[in-house]
């Protein structure tokens, strides 16, 4: 785990470890010594300061700073050292790094961050969420067999449902890249449970299980589901104090309110699965607290105990969605989210 780019500093990631430890996962932890200070048995630290979270070319900042935390972290995952990555830092520098010394799974055009959204009774699974700002048509249809292969394997949905996001629900709506991905996706023949375009306002009802898309725009579009619930619940509470009859509502409401806080709650869903790599990663959310990184590091442990990167990859095998042509392991450039 990097230690190293939270919001709230390498202390709170370390207690998030502390949690998981004492749960039964051992933790390997990259990050300045001094700041993280004394760790419980289960978790080992590693002194690497150096931080490349801020780094305004991730690629470049991978390959000139070897002794970055995160760069040590990804190579202890693809030493051995480590089952998996987790990361409460930059997007940008946990993908690239990841790309470098993890590599890219053999067949995989470009990785993907998949998240699963709890959505109060439609929970759903966006990707990508901010590993490939560009994409080309094969790229995303290649998502669309990763996220229904992810779906299945993780999630449990035995024939997942997925959609293609777009302006329109026609097959003619959409990005020229977008059109070219749908027509590709309908002549699948069946290999996967495609239903067409999913609008933006879909997304959080029901319609699919998988909603794939572009790195630019499903990041847009999870910050502001995300900033939007936050608002709401924001608002809620500030009207139910402004009067005596809102406050009495406001004890009324105040369980399923709870209950339904802690099931929107991003911290939830433990981050982002990085898609695509040799072994697993998970990229937490850098506002996450320690609780939230404690999940994401269960999350991980999950995913490395179910083979979630075996399981996804051997579906898209039989399904037919593996690149055939060689091609290199490091990416060309990588942008931060």
């Amino acid at each position: 785990m990097d230690a190293n780019g939270a919001d709230l500093g390498p202390a709170e990631v370390a207690a998030g470890a502390a949690i998981a430890a004492e749960r039964g996962t051992r933790v390997l932890l990259f990050g300045p010594a001094e700041q993280i200070g004394s760790t419980p048995d289960g978790v080992e630290v590693v002194d690497a300061p150096l931080s490349i979270a801020k780094a305004p070319d991730p690629a470049l900042a991978v390959r000139g700073t070897p002794d970055a935390s995160i760069v040590l972290a990804t190579k202890a995952v693809a030493e051995g050292r480590a089952d998996a990555l987790v990361s409460g830092g930059s997007t940008g520098a946990a993908l690239a790094a990841g790309l470098f010394n993890i590599r890219r799974a053999r067949g995989i055009y470009r990785p993907a961050l998949a998240l699963p959204m709890p959505v109060p009774g439609a929970p759903v699974l966006l990707l990508d969420v901010g590993a490939s700002p560009e994409v080309r048509p094969e790229h995303l249809v290649q998502f669309a067999f990763m996220g229904a292969a992810f779906a299945q394997a993780v999630l449990g949905v035995a024939a997942p449902r997925v959609g293609l996001m777009s302006n329109g629900a026609e097959p003619g709506k959409g990005t020229p890249d977008v059109i070219s991905a749908h027509a590709r996706l309908v002549e699948t023949g069946g290999r996967i449970n495609f239903i067409g375009n999913v609008e933006g306002n879909q997304v959080t009802e029901g319609v699919a299980d998988v909603v794939v898309m572009d790195g630019f725009t499903g990041n847009v579009t999870l910050k502001l589901i995300e900033g939007v619930s936050s608002k709401l619940m924001r608002s809620i509470r500030e009207t139910a104090v402004k009067s005596p009859r809102g406050r009495l509502g406001g004890l009324l409401l105040r369980r399923p309110l709870k209950s339904l806080r802690e099931t929107i709650d991003p911290e939830l869903a433990g981050g982002a699965y990085m898609l695509g790599l040799r072994r697993t990663g998970v990229v937490a959310h850098g506002r996450f607290t320690r609780t939230g990184f404690a999940r994401a590091i269960e999350v991980a442990e999950r995913a490395v105990r179910e083979d979630v990167v075996g399981r996804t990859l051997a579906a898209l095998d039989a399904a037919g969605a593996l690149r055939q042509a060689p091609s290199s392991d490091a990416p060309a450039s990588v942008q931060s989210t």
